[in-house]
């Protein structure tokens, strides 16, 4: 099954070091969270868009690895991968490069899930129109 990916790129601010001008560690799952903005808004699969829908998807399991770290005035890469899977939920992973250096700073991955527009219903299938959106792209066996 094929994957989506999307690039985009932040400047670290000030207000995300500690005294020693490095990036707190906190900060790094925010930049995971803007990867996912940026491919939404690339692909027309933004938060919005799923709450006009219907839905909305908490994130319910986030996990990180730390490689190396960022300091204030880096520029950091936000690589987001969209994996399909063929249960209810959206699963992302995600690769952190300091721009100066091509390094990888960081990697990990993200479980987002289902709810009704209350968020009170888990939604056991996919909604129809997510199924069309991952077939528009590929991204499905149906």
């Amino acid at each position: 099954m094929n994957t989506l990916k999307h690039t985009t790129s932040i400047e670290v601010k000030f207000s995300e070091a500690d005294p020693l001008g490095i990036v707190w560690h906190g900060h790094y799952i925010r930049y995971f969270e803007d990867g996912r903005e940026a491919f939404g808004k690339e692909y027309g699969v933004g938060y919005l868009s799923f709450y006009e829908n219907g839905y909305v998807i908490p994130v319910v399991n986030v996990q990180c690895d730390y490689k190396k770290s960022l300091r204030y005035g880096d520029t950091v890469i936000i690589e987001t991968e969209f994996i399909p899977t063929e249960a209810a939920k959206m699963l992302f992973k995600y690769r952190l490069f300091n721009s100066k250096t091509n390094d990888i700073v960081a990697t990990g991955s993200s479980i987002q899930v289902f709810l009704d527009k209350n968020g009170t219903t888990l939604q056991l299938a996919t909604p129809e129109f997510f199924d069309n959106w991952k077939k528009k792209y590929g991204l499905s066996n149906q």
